[in-house]
């Protein structure tokens, strides 16, 4: 850190001496010094002083210094890359310099001004450049991370029974209710957006914590205002077992579990644990299959399809929650199964959708991390996530609220 804080400020400070204000100066390099020491200070905290902090705050603590990190410090990559570049025309002049025949003293001085003046070039063209990326991630970790998105998909199915033809499906995913640290308001604007979108029954794909069952508390009055006419259903993920902590004992770590499990009646949700829920309208029936967490290692391998699906061989219709998207991939593909909802990817919090682009670096670990996919009659949908954990923002990648509609 320390070696970026003293590299950038190479480039910075030929463009404060330009200001001509003393104080002005004096103040802007001061600041600087002072944000590279608070950074150093807190990581030094964070890691010397975490056994003092709640476990589920741990978590926020760190989702703060991992967004303050990218604030301050990717930036100071993009201008380091300029100074860089003027390091390395320096050494190419110096050799070309040491076969040349020495100069005259005038010509050499009118070299070295029209020098500074292409190196103040560099860097101010280097500080313009850095200020997207900070201008960026400023707005993910202030405003981004709570634009809610509506994508909507409208599906159809030869086998759909009449009955279910029009049936409105919200689906969230990866709330992650740690990370938004008690912010109840933002989160009741984003129910009240689900509320508007109608649905006749609501499906979370898991990952309703980043790891503890404390993480739940003060969220039941607000996850329970969420409406749907035939129900709200749930599944587990990943992060939702406590696999990423230290437990005292293996009863502790069940004790967890039971107030994450416990939780969902609490907030209104029906968790399915490798079951099925057959849903009924008038004389059709369809079937919605819920399975425990499944992913490829080394994520945790409690779904058991088979299982699920005992006992549904009668209904001509199968909806499934699985919340990582590699199940279908490893599973589901060639069963009677007609939809998948999943989650997990989060899109990486971080991507471009926009003018028919559609990349994430997440694509490069999960080829099917977001929105709509098939493989013959069989679809596949990936929801990017309600919440987010790690970096405490949303770049080019908001939280979604899915919609679809079956006809």
């Amino acid at each position: 850190m320390f070696i970026v804080d003293l590299y950038t400020y190479r480039g910075l400070k030929p463009l404060i001496n330009k200001i001509q204000n003393l104080y002005i100066r004096k103040a802007l390099k001061l600041f600087y010094w002072l944000i590279s020491v608070f950074m150093f200070a807190a990581f030094v905290l964070f890691f010397f002083r975490i056994e003092h902090v709640q476990r589920a705050d741990a978590y926020v603590y760190f989702s703060y210094l991992i967004g303050a990190f990218a604030l301050f410090y990717i930036p100071k990559f993009v201008l380091i890359l300029f100074v860089l570049l003027k390091d390395v025309q320096k050494i190419v002049s110096w050799l070309i310099g040491a076969l040349a025949s020495v100069k005259k003293e005038n010509k050499f001085e009118s070299k070295s001004k029209k020098k500074m003046e292409r190196s103040e070039f560099l860097y101010q063209m280097g500080l313009m450049l850095a200020a997207i990326p900070f201008a960026s991630i400023l707005y993910g970790v202030t405003k981004g991370k709570f634009k809610f998105r509506i994508m909507q998909e409208s599906l159809s199915f030869p086998n759909l029974p009449k009955a279910f033809q029009g049936l409105r499906i919200v689906q969230i995913s990866d709330m992650h209710l740690g990370s938004f640290n008690k912010n109840f308001e933002k989160i009741d604007k984003a129910v009240e957006l689900i509320n508007e979108q109608k649905p006749d029954i609501i499906l979370f794909t898991g990952d309703l914590v980043n790891n503890f069952a404390e993480e739940t508390e003060g969220w039941a009055p607000v996850l329970s205002k969420m409406n749907a006419s035939m129900g709200k259903y749930s599944i587990l993920g990943n992060h939702d077992y406590g696999d990423y902590s230290h437990w005292p004992s293996a009863e502790a770590k069940a004790k967890n579990l039971k107030g994450i499990k416990d939780f969902h009646q609490e907030a209104g949700f029906k968790l399915l644990l490798n079951e099925t829920e057959r849903l009924k309208i008038e004389d059709d029936e369809i079937a919605l299959i819920g399975v425990e967490n499944w992913g490829k290692p080394p994520f945790p391998q409690h779904g058991d399809l088979d299982a699920a699906m005992k006992d549904n061989e009668d209904l001509s219709f199968k909806l499934l929650m699985s919340h990582d998207p590699s199940h279908w991939d490893e599973k589901v593909l060639g069963t009677d199964i007609d939809l998948t909802f999943a989650g997990h990817t989060h899109g990486m919090q971080f991507g471009i959708e926009r003018a028919g682009i559609k990349w994430s670096p997440v694509q490069y670990k999960y080829p099917r991390w977001g929105g709509l996919y098939n493989k013959g009659k069989q679809f596949l949908y990936v929801n990017r996530g309600f919440g987010y954990i790690g970096f405490p923002g949303r770049i080019g990648m908001p939280p979604e609220i899915t919609l679809i509609e079956l006809n």
